[in-house]
């Protein structure tokens, strides 16, 4: 029978799971496999298994139970293996990997920040600093422009606002940066300017959370701060 993993920790982990169950319906029982001085927590994998709400919760539930009591590497929702024994394989052929992340994961937790703005904010602000933009604008209005020009402008704009929020980006991770052990920064979507995660110190998160909730007063109204944590670190696996 396939094999669902939760999660890769070391054999020497607490491993309190006593009431926690896993997958499926009815649930799935939780056990551990080890290899030499690593260990991964499993149960057997239900049929057809999607991502439902019980199973995601039951997953998110085993992850809580075990980071809030040493370092984990937790697994994203789904992972399969086709029985113990290729567990054990994978734990024996990238020890040293998992090693190496758990120490980098030891009493951390992610944070996982989205900001945006109000684009129309940015389109002033070029108007307002860019010589060349205001010119080709009052050309527009003028009625001097043809096609050309409004093309122009709009590729002006276009760059100016992609610099614009690239440099928001850059300003708020370094407000953050030293507040965090590491950082995965991924592609900003629709009118978000920044989505990047933090792994963060338990020790630390006071401070962390302190000095988002200072960016977001600093920033206004104009712009919206969405953070998300703490959670698994699931980005720094």
């Amino acid at each position: 029978m396939a094999v669902y993993v939760y999660a890769i920790t070391a054999a020497s982990h607490p491993l309190g799971l006593d009431g926690v169950t896993g997958v499926g319906e009815p649930a799935e029982e939780l056990r551990v496999v080890t290899e030499g001085d690593l260990a991964a927590v499993v149960s057997d994998a239900p049929d057809g298994l999607r991502a439902k709400r019980r199973d995601v919760l039951a997953h998110q539930t085993v992850l809580q139970e075990l980071l809030g009591q040493a370092g984990v590497l937790p697994l994203r929702f789904g992972a399969l293996a086709p029985d113990d024994d290729a567990v054990r394989d994978a734990l024996k052929e990238r020890a040293d990997n998992y090693r190496e992340r758990l120490a980098a994961l030891d009493g951390c937790a992610e944070f996982h920040l989205k900001a945006s703005c109000d684009e129309d904010l940015l389109l002033r602000q070029v108007l307002r600093e860019s010589e060349e933009a205001r010119r080709l604008n009052e050309e527009i209005r003028s009625g001097q422009g043809g096609q050309d020009l409004k093309i122009s402008l709009g590729e002006l704009i276009a760059t100016e606002v992609t610099a614009r929020r690239a440099a928001l980006a850059s300003a708020v991770t370094d407000a953050l940066l030293p507040l965090a052990r590491e950082i995965r920064e991924s592609e900003a979507a629709g009118d978000d300017f920044i989505s990047t995660s933090f792994l963060v110190e338990r020790a630390r998160e006071s401070a962390f959370l302190e000095r988002q909730a200072d960016l977001t007063a600093e920033y206004g109204e104009d712009f919206e701060f969405r953070l998300h944590g703490p959670l698994p670190p699931y980005s720094f696996v």
